[in-house]
């Protein structure tokens, strides 16, 4: 990606609307550029002048919360130091932004890529396969204003797709379905093709599903980028948990992520769920418009389990994801009042210390 000839940003996203973001900026006339990988302390950023390595400065790495500080697809504004090094010192506004809950907490989330168009949900036709597991990135990908996309991998083995089909019908009204194998080079013709010119896809879904396999079949070639850092500095590589992107020639710019184990829901909005999981035709049939379809009277949601029309499976996972996103709604609400109260005891503090 580095050499004497300027960058096409355009190629990873740029376009006249970040442009006015960047404009409004008070660092607006400084170089602009995308985060390809972030490491321990560091970030790789792409610019029209090449590949830089950059910090944050204090005020950035200080100023904000883990969930704020730049990630993966992220647009920065920075400051070169000499030809390849330089300081972040600024973050165009986010959007469409994937996010988890962050691991062992109820309400902090983590950011994984950012300025994303789709997000290919990749599971394989093993035992790995799971609709559970595929409705709940589906449901977090549609809350961020992102084109879910459903990547079922490693076709050559052996499954049931009559099965398989059954399963995922609910889904299909959602994101489109794809059957892919690296080993059959002509099925991954259509996955190409659906990425376009300056688009970003994120690449989701647990380990050994063939993700990253699937990048480089993608790209025609090992494309995952790797960055020699000094390893004396403790800015080495950190290949299990980092997420970086890689170029499609001709195409989009794809975002390679480490498996996960858990990805808990991060939801503003709990109602998604029913226009997700194909329930809300049901629910705006119940007698009460509060209806929380489970033990109510006149509750067309539970009668459409009764009569067959609506999967049992399907009923209890939107129950259960509900849960989970209305719990993390109420734990962010419970930590922001907590953290109001902490600012205000500190202004106190500081008030009663200058008197």
């Amino acid at each position: 990606m580095c050499n004497e000839n300027k960058t096409d940003m355009t190629r990873y996203g740029w376009n006249n609307s970040l442009r006015q973001l960047q404009q409004a900026s008070i660092h607006k006339t400084l170089p602009y550029g995308r985060v390809t990988v972030v490491h321990r302390t560091c970030y790789d950023i792409i610019s029209e002048n090449g590949l830089f390595q950059c910090e944050l400065t204090g005020n950035m790495l200080y100023g904000k919360s883990a969930a704020e500080l730049p990630c993966t697809g992220d647009w920065v504004l920075f400051q070169p130091l000499d030809e390849d090094k330089g300081i972040i010192v600024d973050m165009l506004p986010r959007e469409r932004t994937l996010y988890r809950r962050k691991s062992g907490t109820v309400a902090d989330k983590q950011a994984i890529a950012a300025y994303v168009d789709k997000a290919f949900i990749v599971q394989s036709l093993d035992d790995n396969f799971n609709v559970r597991r595929a409705e709940r990135f589906m449901v977090q990908i549609l809350e961020e204003k992102i084109q879910p996309v459903l990547v079922l991998n490693k076709a050559d083995l052996a499954f049931d797709s009559a099965a398989v089909t059954a399963a995922i019908q609910h889904l299909r009204h959602q994101m489109p379905v794809f059957f892919t194998s690296i080993h059959q080079p002509e099925t991954l013709l259509a996955l190409k093709a659906s990425i376009a010119a300056g688009e970003t896809v994120v690449f989701t879904g647990s380990s050994g599903v063939g993700k990253s396999s699937l990048v480089n079949a993608l790209c025609d070639q090992q494309a995952l980028l790797t960055s020699h850092i000094s390893e004396s500095t403790g800015k080495g590589r950190h290949t299990s948990t980092r997420r970086e992107m890689v170029l499609m020639e001709g195409a989009g710019v794809l975002i390679d992520t480490p498996g996960v184990r858990e990805f808990g829901l991060v939801l503003d909005n709990p109602d998604l769920l029913e226009q997700a999981l194909e329930i809300s035709d049901y629910a705006a049939a119940c007698r009460f418009r509060d209806c929380q379809h489970i033990n109510e009277a006149g509750c067309a949601v539970i009668a459409a389990v009764q009569d067959g029309n609506l999967d049992p499976k399907v009923y209890e996972s939107y129950l259960k994801l509900r849960r989970e996103a209305w719990h993390y709604s109420a734990s962010k609400q419970e930590k922001k009042k907590w953290e109001k109260s902490l600012s205000r005891m500190v202004e106190e503090a500081k008030n009663i210390s200058k008197h």
